[in-house]
């Protein structure tokens, strides 16, 4: 929060005080208008975040941290290129690190990426900020009011709040927001179970698991939106096919053996992460064995 004080020239003999707010004052308060302030700090619910990055490696969560101070601090997209974000956090040595955490936490735009959850936090910064402008100027007008209908010249000193927050980085175009479901855990698992009973069943659901799921999931279903609105009925439809897609190959349901006799058998946490989920969806492992 920034706050000018400024103070009206003293009469001279002779003369009235009469403030002048919209030739004195407001052109002051244009001028501040001009200049961009940033988010300088914002609310960081340890739990809940805990909850999401106990699977990160010690490097991801620095890199993840780090990535989350610089986007709420300029209030625009993550830039696209690895190399660029890494000597923006500096951590130029680990661009792997960087490469996970941008696809499981952040959405890949034209303009670089954006997370939901800072967009949401940012707007609602943003607005909080406008309400405390509007009523820092209603107090304003009234005080100028009252001093000139009393002819008072008494030296007065106002703080004006200005630290207004753009909040159009995503969408980047500006078009509405895309809605889509929270992801469906068990609805997930369910249709894996169902569509692979062949494959290891998931027994244990960690925070890693839940992790790799709720980006592919979000990555799934900003995709689905992009043509008409969706519920989490479209997505979990697309999850039926995609793992019957998964039957469909010989391999990832361990029907080919290796040269030493044994065959690999994919299974939920394989089939979740970023590298694995793009070949499959690509049809790499669906050749002829």
């Amino acid at each position: 929060m920034v706050s000018y004080n400024f103070e009206q020239r003293l009469p001279l003999a002779g003369e009235k005080r009469i403030l002048h707010p919209s030739a004195d004052v407001l052109l002051f308060v244009k001028q501040a208008n001009e200049v961009r302030s940033k988010l300088h700090y914002y609310q960081f619910n340890i739990g809940d975040y805990q909850s999401h990055t106990g699977h990160l490696s010690e490097i991801e969560d620095l890199a993840y941290r780090r990535m989350l101070d610089w986007i709420y601090l300029h209030e625009k997209p993550i830039p696209k290129e690895i190399n660029e974000v890494a000597r923006n956090i500096r951590m130029r040595t680990h661009c792997e690190s960087i490469a996970i955490v941008l696809q499981e936490f952040f959405i890949c735009t034209e303009t670089g990426w954006v997370s939901d959850r800072v967009q949401r936090e940012i707007a609602k910064a943003g607005d909080k900020s406008r309400k405390a402008s509007e009523s820092a100027r209603a107090r304003w007008d009234a005080d100028a009011l009252r001093t000139q209908s009393e002819g008072n010249a008494t030296h007065n000193t106002l703080p004006i709040t200005q630290d207004t927050i753009k909040t159009d980085i995503c969408p980047p175009d500006g078009g509405p927001e895309v809605k889509i479901p929270d992801c469906d855990h068990k609805g997930v698992k369910d249709l894996y179970h169902l569509h692979l009973p062949t494959l290891r069943k998931v027994e244990v659901w960690n925070a890693a698991r839940q992790g790799y799921l709720r980006q592919r999931w979000r990555e799934v279903a900003t995709e689905l939106a992009q043509t008409k609105p969706i519920d989490s009925n479209d997505v979990l439809s697309w999850w039926a096919e995609f793992f019957k897609h998964i039957g469909q190959s010989k391999f990832l349901v361990g029907k080919v053996n290796s040269k030493d006799g044994r065959a690999f058998t994919a299974d939920l946490e394989w089939i979740l992460k970023p590298s694995n989920f793009a070949k499959i969806v690509e049809g790499k492992y669906h050749g002829a064995y």
